[in-house]
C-alpha cells in the first residue's frame, strides 16, 4: 500500500513558498508516494498539482495594512465563523485522507497566523492510535527579529508534536544554529536535505539567448532594484549586450512602463518568462533579489550573480542569505545602498573581472532527498539516508 502524505502549506504574499513545496510534492509522488496538498491560499491559475490531489481552503492572504492580519479575497480581515470553517474542512481532510505523514510548510518556525487551524490538526494527530509522523519544512534562512519568547515557543512545539524537521539547506553553507538560537535542542530532529532547486534547465537552441537577466520573483518588492537596473545598463561595458529585464507579473503598469523608459531600446522587458531558469543558464550575468526560489536557480545555472537583497528595515531573510552566500563566494553582493544604476553598473564590471563562481559542491537535491527522508522515516531506515543530521 503506497504510504500517504497530508503537506498544509500556505502562502500569504508571494507564492514562493508554494512553488517550494510543489517541487518537493513532485519527488514524493515520484518517489511512490500518494500526496495531498491543503492549500490555502489564494489559488494560483495554471498550477501543476505535480500528481498530488490538490485541497483549496477557503482562501487566506496577509493583510494589506499589517502583515499579521489575515484577509478574504475582498479584502476583509478574516472573522471567527470564516476561521471555523477552514479548521473544519483541514480536519475533515485529515479524517478522509489518513495520512501517514502531516508535513507543515513554515510551520512552527513561520506562519504562526495559522496556529488557529494548524495546532487542532497536530492535536488531532497525535490523538491517533496509530500516529502520523509529523514534519516540519522549513527553508534556510529564518526570519531573526522575532518577538521575544517565540524561539523558545517553536522549540516547544517541535518537542510536542514535531518527529523531524526537514531544513532545506546545504550545512556546509547554511546551518539552522546561524538563525535560530535553539537549533541545539533540536538538533537530534533535524535533517539538512540540500537545496530545493528545479531540474536543470534545458539549454538548446529553442531558448531565447541574453547576456544580462534581471529579475525580481513576483515583482512584489523589486520595484526599486528593477529602476536601477534598467538605468545602469547604458553606465555599463555591456551597454550594447543582450539585455532582458523580467519584472514579474505583480508590478503595477505604471512601473512596467517605467522600466521600459529607463531601459535602452534594446531591451526585451517581459513581464514573466516560463522558462526563466534555462534563460537564466544561458546568461553571463544575473542581476536578482535573495529569495529562496531565485537562489534555487542561480545555483542551477552556471552564471555570475549579482543579487541585491531586500533591505525595508524588517524583513532579514534575504540579508541574512546573501552575506552568508557572499562570504562563500558564490555570488556578488550589492550593498541596500549601492541599488542604484553607478551601483549596479560597477558590480557587473566587478563580476566580469572574476571567474564564474563554483557552485559545484553545493547539495542541490533536497525534493529528491526529502522524499528519500519521509519514505526513510517511515520503514525504519532514516539512519541509512545519508548522515545528514543536525
Amino acid at each position: 500500500m503506497r504510504p500517504r502524505v497530508l503537506f498544509y502549506v500556505q502562502h500569504l504574499m508571494g507564492v514562493g513558498h508554494l512553488f517550494r513545496a510543489m517541487r518537493i510534492v513532485s519527488a514524493l509522488v515520484a518517489a511512490g508516494m500518494d500526496v495531498d496538498l491543503v492549500q490555502g491560499g489564494e489559488p494560483v491559475p495554471g498550477l501543476d498539482p505535480a500528481g498530488a490531489t490538490v485541497h483549496q481552503l477557503a482562501p487566506l492572504r496577509a493583510g494589506s495594512s499589517n502583515f499579521s492580519d489575515l484577509e478574504m479575497p475582498d479584502g476583509e480581515v478574516a472573522d471567527d465563523e470564516y476561521r471555523q470553517s477552514r479548521r473544519k474542512h483541514l480536519l475533515d481532510i485529515f479524517e478522509r485522507t489518513q495520512p501517514d505523514v502531516i508535513i507543515t510548510e513554515a510551520f512552527p518556525f513561520g506562519r504562526r497566523q495559522m496556529r488557529f487551524e494548524i495546532l487542532p490538526l497536530l492535536d488531532a494527530a497525535r490523538a491517533r492510535r496509530r500516529r502520523p509522523k509529523v514534519v516540519a519544512s522549513i527553508r534556510d534562512i529564518l526570519q531573526e527579529n522575532r518577538r521575544p519568547g517565540r524561539d523558545a515557543e517553536t522549540a516547544e512545539y517541535i518537542e510536542r508534536y514535531y518527529d523531524h524537521v526537514l531544513v532545506h539547506s546545504d550545512p556546509a553553507l547554511v546551518r539552522l544554529e546561524a538563525t535560530y538560537p535553539f537549533a541545539g535542542r533540536i538538533a537530534d530532529r533535524t535533517l539538512y536535505t540540500g537545496f530545493v532547486t528545479p531540474e536543470a534547465a534545458s539549454t538548446g537552441t529553442d531558448v531565447a539567448e541574453f547576456d544580462v537577466v534581471v529579475s525580481v520573483g513576483g515583482g512584489v518588492m523589486g520595484r526599486d532594484l528593477l529602476f536601477a537596473a534598467a538605468a545602469a545598463q547604458r553606465l555599463s561595458s555591456l551597454r550594447d549586450a543582450r539585455w532582458c529585464i523580467i519584472t514579474g507579473i505583480n508590478t503595477p503598469e505604471r512601473d512596467v512602463a517605467q522600466v521600459r523608459a529607463l531601459a535602452s531600446p534594446s531591451a526585451t522587458v517581459e513581464r514573466f518568462l516560463p522558462d526563466l531558469r534555462a534563460v537564466i543558464a544561458k546568461a553571463r550575468i544575473s542581476i536578482s533579489r535573495a529569495g529562496y526560489n531565485t537562489i534555487a536557480d542561480i545555483f542551477r545555472a552556471q552564471c555570475r550573480a549579482i543579487v541585491a537583497p531586500l533591505s525595508d528595515g524588517e524583513e532579514t531573510e534575504q540579508l541574512r542569505r546573501t552575506e552568508l552566500l557572499s562570504a562563500a563566494g558564490l555570488i556578488d553582493a550589492l550593498d541596500p545602498e549601492d541599488e542604484t544604476p553607478e551601483g549596479i553598473a560597477a558590480a557587473i564590471e566587478s563580476a566580469l573581472a572574476r571567474p564564474v563562481p563554483d557552485r559545484s559542491g553545493v547539495r542541490l537535491d533536497g525534493a529528491d532527498f526529502s522524499a528519500k527522508a519521509i519514505m526513510a522515516m517511515l520503514d525504519g531506515t532514516l539512519a541509512d539516508t545519508g548522515g545528514r543530521r543536525g
